[in-house]
């Protein structure tokens, strides 16, 4: 029988974030998987936890991932660990789980910090619907694609963003998004030096150009107003029914369609163009 992975989330700056069950966790495991050892040693030598630690990061996943399987479905425990925040999650440790779901090994979550939440939850922002980017790519052409493809997302969007990268960052988003858009700058959370400051993209990108960035941001951002769809009569949805009619597509296909944009009933549209035609 294959032993189970366990995702354990790991304090992003306050140790005292740390469950009873995350730690009773990582000392039930027969091993550590560690984005870097050096720092998950400090973490298990403050719970007095003694577990072997194997590496697994960006730079060896693939290989790493492998070995760390064949232990497990040789029926060994492992506990998955970042240096900060919830395994898996815009991070390598989501190929170990596809992996282990491939191969019928148990995955379970062992629930604690995550920035992104965090930060969405004191910005401010509307937090019923919201994406998560988490950092951009340096790669010009496909940073502007990627901020491109976001413009009329009406969703909260957060992203993550290192200090020496920032200021390109918000002039980026001011020139995509607009001076006037909300944001919320969260740095440093749950540390000595936690600051959430709510502001404009037009402010913010200001404020640091004169201002030196420090410690570790995420980013919420306020999503697109939602866009005002000129009403549209049932007679006029029923010409487009028949354009696209003419055009070769089914008839119930192109009330589907006119019914999805305008928001006319799709067999009212369906009716009145079998009707015409």
């Amino acid at each position: 029988m294959s032993g189970t992975l366990y995702l354990v989330a790991t304090p992003i700056g306050n140790l005292g974030d740390f469950s009873p069950r995350a730690a009773e966790t990582l000392g039930a495991v027969d091993f550590i998987a560690a984005e870097d050892t050096r720092v998950s040693v400090k973490l298990l030598n403050h719970f007095q936890i003694k577990k072997p630690l194997v590496s697994y990061h960006e730079h060896n996943h693939a290989a790493a991932g492998q070995a760390i399987l064949q232990r497990l479905l040789a029926g060994e425990s492992c506990a998955l660990v970042t240096d900060a925040g919830t395994p898996a999650i815009s991070d390598p440790g989501e190929d170990l789980v596809r992996l282990c779901a491939e191969n019928g090994v148990e995955v379970l979550s062992i629930p604690g910090c995550c920035a992104a939440v965090n930060a969405l939850a004191v910005s401010g922002l509307p937090t019923g619907r919201f994406t998560f980017e988490g950092f951009i790519t340096v790669n010009k052409k496909s940073r502007r694609e990627r901020l491109d493809s976001l413009k009329n997302e009406e969703r909260t969007m957060i992203f993550h963003e290192a200090p020496h990268k920032l200021r390109a960052t918000l002039e980026d988003l001011r020139e995509t998004f607009g001076p006037d858009r909300r944001v919320a700058l969260c740095r440093e959370l749950t540390k000595l030096h936690e600051e959430t400051v709510r502001t404009t993209l037009g402010e913010a990108a200001a404020y640091y150009q004169e201002n030196t960035p420090k410690g570790e941001y995420v980013l919420v951002v306020a999503g697109s107003p939602p866009r005002e769809t000129a009403a549209v009569t049932l007679e006029e949805g029923t010409e487009q029914v028949l354009r696209l009619v003419a055009q070769g597509i089914r008839l119930k296909d192109a009330a589907r369609e006119v019914s999805a944009h305008t928001g006319l009933s799709k067999n009212e549209l369906y009716a009145a163009a079998l009707e015409r035609s």
